[in-house]
């Protein structure tokens, strides 16, 4: 599934996680960020944690993630599709290596959202993509609606 909102983007990730509260309803309580530009992870934490209540951590790029996975494992990733280091889909496929995440859903947030581009991401085992630019104040109930079309798929 992919998801076209109308807000602007921002750019950034801190190379730290940041944790937030839980106060969300649903299964979706924690998530894992991969953001290489501050701003959008500044905006994807407040939309997600302060706004929503989701405990978030922010990396900085997929190693960041995989080394953060063992300390923070999440409900949920999202992954911005181009980072340095390692990109998301590279990300993608190394969490799938591992019995821990394997099962884990995996968001994308793109700019690219051509055809092709979707059709690529799911073949990789996305479970869905976010367009960026997305809406903040839509974003947490986007992906609390597709970790549970995930859960609810049939095996």
């Amino acid at each position: 599934m992919i998801d076209q909102a109308d807000d602007q983007p921002a750019s950034g990730v801190a190379p730290s996680p940041t944790s937030i509260p839980l106060r969300a309803a649903g299964t979706l309580r924690r998530v894992v960020v991969a953001e290489d530009d501050p701003d959008i992870s500044a905006l994807v934490a407040l939309a997600l944690g302060r706004l929503s209540g989701l405990e978030v951590t922010i990396c900085a790029n997929g190693r960041a993630v995989l080394e953060v996975v063992p300390h923070h494992l999440p409900d949920l990733f999202l992954l911005d599709v181009m980072m340095p280091e390692m990109d998301g889909v590279e990300t993608l496929a190394r969490l799938r290596l591992e019995p821990s995440t394997a099962m884990i859903p995996v968001i994308f947030m793109t700019a690219r959202v051509r055809p092709r581009d979707l059709e690529f991401y799911f073949a990789k085992g996305a479970t869905g993509v976010i367009a960026k630019p997305f809406d903040p104040m839509t974003l947490a109930r986007r992906l609390c609606q597709l970790h549970a079309e995930n859960r609810h798929a049939p095996a």
